[in-house]
């Protein structure tokens, strides 16, 4: 069976309460129920970790490799500036997408730049809970190609 990791990056565990104008007001444990759902209807597990550590995530990440077939990263703030989180990613020989839920291109300077970009197969951003959605039938597509 096929496995996807999703990955949550710093503060993502306060959504639904930090900035609902921008996150919107789902919280990330209903992110992940829907999720684990639509990837189910593709007959793909879940397996979800948030952390606020940077080396958390990027241990898991490596602890990824010949367990799952692709991840999903939401990495919050540390898109703007991880590169052990870029060179984790890397690493990883399965499928990768990046994700936000809001547009990191419409929003401050810092948050236009991206180090994960060129070791993602893609970015989904600025769609809102449905960010999820497309990352699991983006993955979908990718692995069925």
């Amino acid at each position: 069976m096929t496995s996807i990791l999703l990955l949550s990056g710093p503060n993502l565990d306060e959504l639904g309460i930090r900035s609902p104008e921008i996150y919107g007001t789902t919280s990330l444990d209903q992110h992940v129920e829907r999720s684990t759902a639509l990837a189910q209807q593709h007959g793909f597990t879940v397996v979800h970790l948030q952390s606020n550590f940077e080396g958390e995530l990027v241990e898991a990440i490596h602890a990824a490799r010949g367990v799952h077939d692709a991840i999903i990263i939401n990495p919050g703030a540390l898109g703007h500036y991880s590169w052990s989180l870029r060179d984790a990613l890397d690493a990883f020989p399965g499928t990768r997408i990046e994700v936000h839920l809001s547009n990191p291109a419409g929003r401050e300077d810092f948050r236009r730049t991206s180090t994960l970009a060129n070791v993602v197969n893609g970015t989904i951003a600025g769609f809102g809970s449905q960010s999820y959605d497309l990352a699991i039938e983006a993955v979908a597509r990718l692995l069925s190609a």
